[in-house]
């Protein structure tokens, strides 16, 4: 699959529209372009077995919560100016491309 331009980026907030997380907010801590998908922080929480770092331990493995990734098109951003979950659009300034709320207008 190609990789393509997310309009999300890391630090957004986006609302959840689809899952068992439906209706919640987060903040993106992570864009994966290649696979179309975000992590999003403390939503979609699995647990995983990973080794241990320590040598001496008995315990060969820990049991740790990490955030799974979804895909991009069961998140919408949230504007900063009107607090709703919008559609991203963009308007060009001179030599300067910015990200727009297809609601208010505003800079996002």
């Amino acid at each position: 699959m190609k990789s393509q331009i997310l309009k999300i980026h890391k630090g957004d907030i986006v609302k959840v529209i689809s899952g068992k997380e439906k209706g919640k907010q987060a903040k993106v801590i992570k864009v994966l372009p290649k696979e179309n998908k975000v992590v999003l922080e403390n939503l979609f929480i699995v647990k995983k077995y990973v080794r241990s770092k320590t040598q001496g331990s008995q315990d060969k493995r820990e049991l740790v919560n990490i955030p799974s990734a979804i895909d991009l098109s069961k998140v919408m951003i949230v504007c900063k100016s009107c607090s709703k979950p919008t559609r991203i659009g963009y308007k060009i300034e001179g030599d300067k491309k910015y990200r727009i709320c297809k609601k208010c207008g505003n800079r996002i």
